[in-house]
């Protein structure tokens, strides 16, 4: 087992994503009318775009490509013969005796097929050209057109003229230019109608972006309250297991990936759903064959698909494990510098980063080759069918069953459809990221949180405290503290000392209920504590602390913790008291003095003197004092006894020392060893007993006599 496994997460078992995706879209139903929205116009966005390509279809069929063909009647099925003649009568233009100039583009595609395959048509195509709908300026110039080229056109009717597809390229351009002056007119109206969906979709597409993205910023914001406000209502022990990278990757990184899933894939996947239904919508109505035949990767796309989302599902959760470790260790390593230097540790911890680090790149590499096989894989496929298309659908073009126009729109929509199925790998990996990183942020909110508004505050509260029969293990049946009793009354000043291990922090621990005890009552003022409102309980008790912990910001935000009940005239009253004030006078700024991270531009002895003046301003009934004036100059002690008298005035005290000289005024005195009390009373009646207490004296006071710590 390596040294740093601690760091890495437990690998979560199989939890299906619908149960996430239920829990992540309650975070939605605070800005549902702005997904609503959302949706509404990514509905309108994919409509736009189904539209363009049958734009070019038109455009292609209407305008570019001559319309008309030969029609040649052989009176040899005169019933179909006579039905067309009914159904088109309109759009026949007799040339002789059943012989006719026929517009295609108003024939239905299955009389076109039954025309082409009973050998009707004539596989040449023609322009036609209307002089009846011309103004008389335009008409003289189309016939002086006409006459310029007198073999190349046919006439019908002394009004309508026709080209062949062939003889057009004999036309000069500036000449064809005014014989298709009206194709032209309609090709530039539907040029004009297909950039003006293009602006239409440009603002609809902003309009969904912005949404969305302010959507997710919002969502993100309540995710990223709702995780600092649990972290900060979690038991002790919970932080005891979880090193400081891991939680800050779930209140960051995570919070960031369902951010994605959110601006990303919710709305946009439902866009890819619009889309791909329209598509195949209108491409079973343009050709419900060449569909059908299209369709046939589906299957293969979908196994492919499928098989991609469990591994996909796989590796990131691997990397969301070793992220959360490397940002952990990284975490750690920053915190520990100074022992990390001072021991000289630095190429130990970087090869330890360096293997960390790895098992990241690995991690995220066997990601990378997921994604790497997947996408080669739908654009194959997806080449493929544009293959089958452009065979089957030139066949159809040749035989009249599908326009050049459909042809194109047709290759257009495939690749559309195609789009979103390539994307689904990009779309993979942003869900599959957010369900790994919304797994583990949902862990950290299922961690059962302290009871807080909860319970009994106490009225005129004195301060009695009694220990009865108090056990208490970390892990089970490995008791730290083993039937401890013992009883502080109001105002008394009681010392804990004995050899470190014994139990002595855990028993200001139980008091203030970081830890829960298994057997045996603890009373304040006769009553339960676990009856009590915790918030109260803590509000009660004042905890100094050998290691003082400031905050970034400064000196008088460090006192009084933005707690704005605590005035300015309590918060210098309070320094006077401790002496703090001597020393915070002297700094740039006095109380308004900058305190960079953890107060490292002050001595252990001022962080000290900061730590009694924050406990005085909130004037607590109890005080606990854990090897407060421990590891201080002379100087420095000298002022915080002189404040300590002023501190514990009136107040009920547990002071933990190891330095036995400062506790021998305490009127009562607890020796703890291993996890039991063994010896209780005050210095000299210990002294006298010569017990345990008297061995520790002499040790501290006699350095080489003989230790019998562990009898």
């Amino acid at each position: 087992m390596m040294e740093d496994d601690y760091l890495e997460e437990k690998k979560l078992g199989a939890i299906y994503s619908f149960k996430l995706l239920k829990r992540l879209l309650k975070y939605v139903k605070r800005y549902k009318f702005l997904f609503l929205l959302a949706t509404i116009i990514t509905l309108f966005t994919a409509i736009l775009d189904i539209s363009l390509p049958y734009i070019t279809k038109m455009a292609i069929d209407q305008c570019l490509v001559p319309s008309y063909a030969e029609l040649e009647f052989s009176g040899k099925n005169a019933l179909f013969e006579n039905s067309i003649k009914r159904r088109y009568k309109e759009y026949l233009h007799p040339l002789k005796e059943d012989f006719y100039f026929i517009d295609l583009s108003r024939v239905r595609k299955e009389d076109k097929v039954d025309l082409e395959a009973k050998g009707y048509l004539s596989k040449e195509r023609f322009l036609g050209i209307d002089l009846s709908k011309l103004t008389d300026e335009k008409k003289e110039k189309v016939l002086a057109i006409i006459r310029k080229y007198p073999s190349i056109f046919t006439q019908k009717s002394g009004q309508l003229f026709f080209i062949s597809s062939e003889n057009i390229k004999k036309i000069e351009s500036s000449d064809l230019r005014l014989l298709r002056e009206k194709d032209l007119s309609r090709l530039k109206f539907l040029c004009l109608i297909f950039f003006s969906i293009l602006i239409l979709s440009f603002f609809f597409n902003f309009a969904q972006i912005y949404l969305l993205q302010y959507s997710g910023q919002r969502i993100m914001y309540d995710m990223r309250v709702q995780i600092f406000s649990h972290l900060l209502l979690l038991p002790i022990s919970f932080f005891d297991k979880n090193p400081i990278g891991r939680l800050v990757t779930r209140a960051t990184n995570d919070v960031e990936a369902v951010n994605e899933m959110y601006t990303t894939v919710l709305v946009a996947g439902l866009k890819d759903v619009f889309l791909l239904a329209g598509i195949l919508v209108v491409m079973f109505r343009m050709n419900p064959e060449l569909t059908l035949l299209f369709l046939l990767f589906s299957p293969l796309m979908a196994y492919i698909s499928f098989v991609f989302r469990v591994k996909a599902r796989k590796a990131f959760r691997e990397v969301r494990r070793k992220l959360a470790k490397l940002n952990a260790f990284t975490a750690e390593s920053i915190s520990g510098m100074r022992i990390i230097q001072l021991f000289t540790q630095e190429k130990t911890n970087l090869e330890n980063f360096k293997r960390i680090n790895h098992e990241k790149y690995m991690a995220s590499m066997h990601q990378l080759l997921v994604f790497a096989i997947f996408r080669p894989l739908i654009e194959i496929i997806g080449a493929s069918a544009l293959a089958l298309i452009i065979w089957q659908g030139g066949s159809r073009v040749i035989t009249e069953a599908l326009t050049l126009g459909g042809l194109t729109a047709f290759l257009s929509y495939a690749e559309m459809f195609f789009r979103p199925i390539r994307d689904i790998a990009e779309k993979f990996n942003i869900l599959q990221s957010a369900m790994a990183s919304s797994e583990r942020i949902f862990q950290l909110l299922d961690q059962k949180r302290e009871d807080r508004g909860k319970g009994k505050k106490i009225a005129n509260l004195k301060g009695k405290i009694e220990f009865q029969n108090v056990w208490f293990s970390y892990k089970d049946e490995e008791w730290v503290l083993k039937d401890v009793s013992f009883t502080v009354m109001p105002g008394e000043k009681v010392a804990l000392v004995g050899h470190t291990g014994g139990g002595k922090t855990s028993i200001i621990s139980l008091l203030l209920r970081f830890y829960e005890f298994q057997k045996g009552k603890i009373l304040l003022d006769g009553v339960d504590i676990r009856d009590l409102d915790l918030s109260f309980l803590r509000s009660q008790i004042g905890l100094v602390l050998q290691d003082t912990f400031l905050f970034s910001g400064d000196i008088k935000s460090n006192i009084r913790l933005r707690n704005s009940s605590i005035s300015d005239e309590k918060l210098w009253e309070a320094a006077r008291h401790t002496n703090a004030h001597i020393f915070i006078e002297r700094l740039p700024g006095k109380y308004e003095a900058e305190v960079r991270e953890r107060g490292a531009e002050f001595s252990q002895g001022q962080r000290q003197l900061l730590a009694f003046t924050r406990a005085l301003a909130f004037d607590p009934k109890i005080l606990i004092l854990d090897e407060a004036t421990a590891n201080i100059d002379s100087e420095t002690e000298l002022l915080i006894q002189q404040s300590l008298k002023r501190l514990l005035l009136g107040r009920t005290s547990l002071i933990i020392a190891h330095r036995l000289s400062t506790v021998r005024d305490a009127d009562k005195i607890l020796v703890v060893h291993k996890g039991r009390i063994v010896e209780m009373g005050t210095h000299q009646e210990l002294l006298r007993k010569k017990g345990y207490y008297h061995y520790l004296y002499k040790l501290q006071f006699k350095p080489f006599a003989t230790s019998k710590m562990n009898r």
